[in-house]
């Protein structure tokens, strides 16, 4: 009896820790896009979420592969709908229905995949989107509510619909004055109240980075969580150290001006570049994602919100090398892992726990095509050479502060066709340039600048070249090339100077 007692007490003792651990691991989900030239495959991927703790997973869209990967996975899913299927699920009951049953329904009744959550949209407020899904976003949201409720999905499928910060301004530049854009304000309240209704909650993207981006002036120890900041914020009784506590109260206290002063918020993304520009790199990424990973294990809130938001899905898992660059050239590096599944930086969780790379990737040759020892930097065929494989292929490393930005005139162009000639799956012919460039078998890398042997993943069929034209998961629209206007200009200028000035 005695020793029952011993047990019971242990156990009463340790249980708090197991489920306070788990707790902590609960709120960490990920954002796993998949616009790559060669995705990583989908099965090393799921492998790769489990090895690391990921018990939530958020995608963009209803990626097939993905989702059967996922199934019977114990990971819990977010499925998103992109913003160019609003119109068609606002005109009708019955294309959500279908969407529903062809999306959702299916992959948890064939598949054992745990769907929990629906996002409707992403940042369909953007600005950038000129109002164009203002009146069809809170109709798809009614009718995909509506179809989850006919397909008996309601109790376990939820809805949100993620807002990007500028949802939201403040009139005295404090949150405390925090309120929706006059210009969404009706559409904006309407949605959380459905929501609300319906048992769904709100997505909040919040990303210090941009804001970092966006202002030279703004002070860089305010992205961070390191609460040394030479420039907080007060409000009142409340000093702000950090950009995220206060962009995340300023939504909280515009939710409480409408009427809303307990919804709930997920943070739906949130993190740091590495490459593409100068502020985006592996350190900066490491100190904010790890300074994230302290919150969560801590279970920090914010000041009006002292509790741990429900979920924070960093933003994002792999890199994503055909991704719009019209926000910026980092768009394609925000993962913690590379796009072949290597780890960038080391992160601690929970109870000192490493990142694990991916495992059973497979790659094509170790071989790279660079600039011909023979040929002449003053060959008028090369600027057009590079400016077409950087067409057809991701050269966002080249651009100014970047990881590859070191490189000599050479550097640059052999960086350019090597790009080419892994997107085009090593094929016989793709690194020719009119006799610019030859194979090497010696790796042309240098210090942080990689040249990539891209993974293989079967597709050895000669592809015909044409520009990415991706959608932008932030903007809503494209881009025509993979280098595009300003970009382009600047770095194929800087390339003459070089040409001319060596």
């Amino acid at each position: 009896m005695v020793m029952i007692h011993v047990i019971f007490l242990v156990l009463f003792l340790v249980q708090p820790l197991i489920d306070d651990r788990h707790h902590v691991v609960d709120a960490l989900g990920c954002n796993w896009g998949r616009v790559s030239t060669h995705p990583l495959p989908a099965d090393i991927v799921v492998r790769l979420l489990k090895d690391n703790g990921f018990e939530k997973v958020k995608l963009f869209e209803a990626d097939p592969s993905a989702l059967i990967a996922l199934g019977k996975s114990g990971i819990q899913v977010m499925v998103g709908i992109p913003n160019d299927l609003l119109p068609s699920l606002a005109s009708s009951v019955r294309v959500a229905e279908e969407w529903v049953v062809q999306n959702v329904s299916v992959y948890l009744s064939k598949y054992g995949v745990d769907i929990r959550y629906i996002a409707i949209g992403n940042e369909p407020f953007l600005e950038s989107n000129r109002g164009v899904f203002n009146k069809v976003i809170f109709p798809a949201l009614q009718n995909v509510q509506a179809a989850i409720i006919k397909a008996g999905l309601s109790r376990q499928v939820k809805l949100t619909v993620p807002f990007n910060a500028n949802v939201y301004q403040t009139e005295n530049g404090l949150p405390s004055g925090g309120n929706f854009r006059s210009d969404v304000l009706t559409v904006v309240s309407s949605i959380v109240a459905f929501l609300h209704d319906n048992g769904g909650f709100l997505t909040i993207n919040i990303y210090p980075f941009l804001s970092l981006h966006a202002d030279p002036n703004f002070p860089l120890t305010y992205a961070f969580f390191d609460g040394g900041t030479s420039a907080p914020v007060v409000d009142g009784s409340i000093t702000y150290t950090n950009v995220f506590e206060a962009n995340y109260d300023t939504f909280i206290f515009a939710l409480e001006k409408n009427g809303f002063p307990t919804m709930s918020v997920v943070v739906g993304e949130i993190g740091w570049p590495t490459d593409g520009d100068p502020n985006a790199n592996a350190n900066y990424a490491r100190h904010f994602n790890q300074g994230l990973l302290d919150r969560i294990i801590r279970k920090s809130g914010t000041p009006k919100r002292p509790n741990l938001p429900p979920d924070i899905y960093i933003f994002s898992l792999i890199d994503e090398n055909a991704k719009s660059i019209e926000p910026g050239n980092f768009e394609r590096h925000w993962g913690i892992f590379n796009y072949d599944g290597t780890i960038k930086y080391p992160l601690s969780f929970y109870n000192g726990r490493s990142l694990v790379a991916a495992k059973g990737v497979k790659y094509m040759e170790k071989q790279w095509c660079v600039l011909s020892p023979t040929a002449s930097i003053a060959d008028p065929n090369v600027p057009g050479s590079t400016q077409y494989a950087c067409t057809y292929s991701d050269c966002t490393s080249l651009s100014y502060g970047s990881s590859c930005n070191g490189l000599d005139v050479r550097g640059n162009i052999s960086y350019a066709f090597n790009q080419f000639y892994q997107t085009r799956n090593q094929q016989n012919g793709a690194c020719g340039f009119g006799n610019l460039a030859k194979l090497t078998r010696t790796d042309p890398s240098q210090q942080t600048c990689r040249f990539e042997v891209m993974i293989d993943v079967g597709r050895r069929k000669k592809l015909k070249p044409s520009p990415f034209n991706p959608p932008s998961r932030r903007s809503g629209v494209g881009s025509s090339s993979i280098f595009s206007g300003t970009t382009a200009a600047v770095f194929f200028a800087t390339m003459m100077v070089l040409f001319y000035c060596s």
